[in-house]
C-alpha cells in the first residue's frame, strides 16, 4: 500500500466540504491517508477515536456522501479515484472485494451504489442523528421493512461566499452587511489582511466576522496605549507669581530722576579723582 495519498481541490475546496466543521474535515483527511489502494477502511471508529472526532464527525461525511458505509464495517472513499491514480507496478487489490463488488464507479470515476442499495451506516445504527445537524428525511432500510424517519427541520444554513484576493474569507451576505455597517470606511481593507494572513500561515477560521471584530478590538486598543504612553509623565511644577506675573517698576516723577542722574555723575567724577 502507498504510503502518500493526494487529495482533489475540486472535493476540498467544494462549499459542501468546507461547510463542515473543521473537525470533519479533519476526520475526512486522516480517513482518506489510512484507506488502502481502492480507498476502503476497516477501521473507521478506531480513526475517529484517535484523532478525537466525535461519532456526529462520522455520520456526517455518512450523510454528506463523502464516505460510503457498508453492513460489515467497512468503509470507502466515494471520491477516492479522483484524489488518487496508483500505478500498476504499485497497485495493491483491496482485500474487501465483496464489498468492492457493491459498488459501481462512474465515468468521472466516483464510487456509487449499485441499485439493490446499502444502507448509509452500520446495521447497529437504527437512526441518522448528527447531533444538533438534522439532516431532513432519512430512509433506513432494514431487511426487507423500510422506515421513514422525519427529523425535525432546521433553516438552511446560509450561503458563504468567498472574499478578499485569496478567495479564504468566507461571509454570507448577513455577514457581509454587519461587516459594512460596523466598519463603513474599511471594511474591506480588514477582509484583505485577514485574508493575507489565512494565505500565509493556511490557517482557517469558523467565523471570519468574529475574527475582523476581534482584530479591530485590540487595534484599537493598542493605539489608545500608545498615545496613553506618550503623554510626559512627572509632577508639573508651577511657576511663582513674582515670575509669571512680575511686579510693574513704580513711576518716577522728573525731579526724582533728574536727582538720581546728578547724584550718580557725581560719584562717577569723585572716581575718577582718586584715581
Amino acid at each position: 500500500m502507498a504510503e502518500r495519498r493526494m487529495f482533489a481541490k475540486t472535493i476540498i475546496d467544494s462549499d459542501a466540504f468546507l461547510d463542515m466543521p473543521l473537525s470533519s474535515q479533519a476526520l475526512y483527511f486522516h480517513l482518506s491517508m489510512r484507506a488502502d489502494d481502492d480507498g476502503f477502511i476497516n477501521n473507521p471508529r478506531k480513526v475517529q477515536r484517535m484523532v478525537g472526532s466525535s461519532e456526529d464527525d462520522l455520520k456526517l461525511l455518512m450523510a454528506k456522501k463523502f464516505i460510503l458505509a457498508f453492513d460489515s464495517g467497512v468503509i470507502v472513499i466515494k471520491h477516492w479515484k479522483l484524489h488518487n491514480y496508483i500505478r500498476n507496478d504499485r497497485y495493491k487489490p483491496t482485500l474487501y472485494q465483496a464489498e468492492k463488488a457493491q459498488l459501481i464507479e462512474k465515468d468521472n470515476k466516483i464510487y456509487s451504489k449499485s441499485e439493490a442499495g446499502i444502507p448509509d451506516g452500520y446495521q447497529m445504527d437504527t437512526q441518522v442523528r448528527l447531533g444538533k445537524d438534522r439532516l431532513g428525511k432519512v430512509r433506513l432500510e432494514i431487511g426487507e421493512d423500510r422506515k421513514d424517519v422525519t427529523p425535525s427541520k432546521t433553516k438552511a444554513k446560509p450561503t458563504r461566499h468567498k472574499y478578499g484576493e485569496y478567495k479564504n474569507v468566507l461571509l454570507n451576505d448577513q455577514e457581509l452587511e454587519k461587516l459594512k455597517s460596523e466598519f463603513p470606511s474599511n471594511w474591506e481593507a480588514w477582509i484583505e489582511k485577514v485574508s493575507e494572513y489565512c494565505a500565509a500561515t493556511g490557517k482557517p477560521y469558523k467565523n471570519y466576522l468574529a475574527v475582523i471584530r476581534k482584530w479591530a478590538k485590540n487595534d484599537k486598543n493598542s493605539n489608545q496605549n500608545v498615545s496613553t504612553r506618550s503623554r510626559p509623565r512627572g509632577r508639573i511644577e508651577k511657576l511663582p507669581d513674582y515670575i509669571a506675573n512680575p511686579p510693574k517698576e513704580p513711576n518716577i516723577s522728573p525731579e526724582r530722576e533728574a536727582e538720581v542722574k546728578r547724584k550718580m555723575e557725581e560719584f562717577l567724577k569723585k572716581q575718577e579723582d582718586e584715581k
